[in-house]
């Protein structure tokens, strides 16, 4: 925050003063200090204390030269040597969020790969750590420590956050020392660093650097509202854009670490892919987001919901689902044996299905089917014969052969295939399945059995 709007901040709260108290400007965060100067210093004094320095030393990698692990070279330089491994040490940062208990979160890629991890608080007070567990999914790490004399950050709500809200970011970047910065919320519910793993992230333009991560994001009233995760550059130094985990997701990861000492997250047992405008024209269905089933896995949550391939999901829970990623997000967030309602669509209607989500047993995989499937090229078919897979079973036509690297391979079709409809139009032969083929004009929806099971794939025509 520069100190242009700070003095118009300042300005704007000493003429709410001498209005009736009904039109005061509540500025928790800043006020005027001796001088007559606007300052964040007396919010900073009593939450400042809250963020640790956090130090890990881990085992230097390695870096002779992998030539000289092939016995054939060898032969020619002789056996090398390896140089004694030395210590690696990265700095970082961490909150205190329970003074009582000596609870501190942190990002999980702070303390990857750690030998040794050590906490210095602002008084310079050193202790060790211990680990109570880590979410590499969410990036988030629940450390610790035997201390006295914490001082702790209470949780603010980061769900009711506003775009435009001033915040403050407290951190150690790069192994200076704490170092406050200021800024606006630039944007919520920020995803896509990381496909992998469950993000939700708040933007900001407060400045966080290397060192930051794992540091605090505060509102004017003193409260937390995020853990400083990554910044977004192409050179590794802040450049106005850097994204925190809301608090709304860190404080249940940290009940579940305190719990389990891992995190149990819901599964609901489909692969999905984003309902675009082109493929809810093509299914003739009247709506701006969801997402659509393209398989149903055996076993699963959706198995026993009723769930099936090409069902388009446009509700969880009566809130509107925005897409893939928001709906894995959301499902993964939920504990197993949570109930869901889902607002489902299929060709003859709409309807609320319920589901009693299952325990994810790995580590996310990204669901989104969207960038797989490109054409049919590279897909021969022919008629349903007797004596073919799927004859007597259901009716459509077979893929005969699928060349390998083709479009319609890397689309997922396979040989012995059974295409039953195509944009949820059934097919009974060769020529209405290219009939309905010629006619699309965007996205192509086919169903497919293949041993027995219904599958669902989007290709574009």
């Amino acid at each position: 925050m520069s100190k242009r709007a700070l003095t118009l901040l300042a300005a704007a709260l000493l003429a709410a003063g001498s209005t009736a108290a009904a039109a005061q400007v509540p500025l928790h965060g800043i006020g005027t200090d001796e001088r007559g100067l606007p300052t964040l210093a007396p919010l900073l004094e009593t939450v400042a204390t809250g963020v640790v320095n956090i130090s890990v030393r881990s085992a230097q990698i390695d870096e002779s030269s992998p030539l000289m692990q092939d016995p054939f070279f060898r032969r020619f330089f002789g056996e090398q040597r390896r140089k004694p491994s030395r210590p690696r040490i990265s700095a970082g940062s961490g909150v205190v969020v329970d003074a009582a208990r000596g609870l501190i979160l942190t990002n999980s890629h702070v303390i990857d790969n750690r030998d040794e991890i050590i906490v210095t608080l602002n008084d310079g007070r050193h202790f060790d750590v211990e680990v109570v567990g880590s979410d590499p999914a969410s990036d988030i790490a629940l450390l610790k420590v035997k201390a006295d004399g914490l001082t702790e950050i209470p949780f603010g709500d980061s769900d009711i956050l506003r775009v435009g809200d001033f915040v403050i970011a407290i951190g150690n970047p790069f192994g200076l020392g704490q170092t406050v910065t200021s800024g606006i919320v630039s944007a919520l519910g920020r995803s896509g660093i990381n496909p992998q793993g469950y993000e939700d992230f708040i933007q900001t333009d407060a400045s966080i650097n290397p060192g930051n991560s794992g540091g605090a994001l505060i509102t004017l009233d003193g409260k937390l509202v995020g853990i400083n995760s990554a910044i977004l550059t192409p050179a590794g130094g802040n450049v106005g854009i850097g994204f925190a985990v809301p608090t709304s997701m860190a404080r249940d990861i940290m009940d579940q670490l305190l719990e389990f000492g891992k995190v149990r997250r819901g599964q609901l047992g489909v692969t999905i892919q984003d309902l675009t405008p082109d493929l809810a024209d093509a299914l003739d269905i009247d709506a701006a987001s969801g997402v659509i089933v393209g398989q149903v896995m055996p076993g699963s949550a959706a198995e026993e919901a009723a769930l099936a391939a090409g069902d388009v999901i446009l509700e969880l829970n009566g809130e509107a689902v925005e897409g893939a990623g928001d709906l894995r997000h959301r499902i993964g967030m939920m504990r197993p044996g949570t109930e869901v309602e889902l607002l489902v669509v299929r060709p003859d209607g709409a309807m609320t299905v319920t589901a009693v989500l299952g325990e994810a047993s790995t580590p996310p995989a990204s669901q989104d089917l969207s960038s797989s499937a490109r054409s049919l090229a590279g897909a021969e078919f022919g008629e349903l014969l007797p004596e073919m897979p799927g004859y007597g079973e259901v009716e459509g036509v077979l893929v005969l052969s699928v060349a390998e690297g083709s479009p319609a391979e890397q689309a997922g079709l396979q040989e012995e295939d059974v295409v039953t409809a195509v944009n949820n139009q059934p097919v009974k032969s060769l020529d209405e399945f290219y009939e309905i083929i010629e006619e699309a004009t965007g996205v192509i929806a086919v169903t497919v059995w293949r041993d027995g099971n219904k599958l669902f794939m989007v290709l574009p025509s």
